[in-house]
């Protein structure tokens, strides 16, 4: 569950995509059966996703167990 005060806004959506990029895993999310590519600022800001929505975060390669539990953490963590 996203806990991100404003959800992924400009800022902290810049975050999460460059927290993807820095693996080497494929990295998807799903919500409402639409899939995004995680490491695209442009479908993760097109994804608007906000706060209290339910996401799943699809990874495929070397370190995708690494990858899920950063981008997680970075979504359920509540900061202002």
């Amino acid at each position: 569950m996203v806990r991100l005060p404003h959800g992924l806004q400009a800022r902290t959506a810049t975050e999460f995509v460059q927290k993807a990029s820095s693996f080497n895993s494929e990295i998807k999310v799903a919500k409402n059966g639409r899939l995004v590519e995680c490491k695209s600022i442009m479908g993760v800001m097109a994804a608007a996703i906000r706060k209290g929505e339910e996401l799943t975060l699809i990874a495929n390669g070397n370190d995708e167990q690494q990858a899920i539990a950063t981008l997680e953490d970075f979504l359920s963590n509540n900061r202002e």
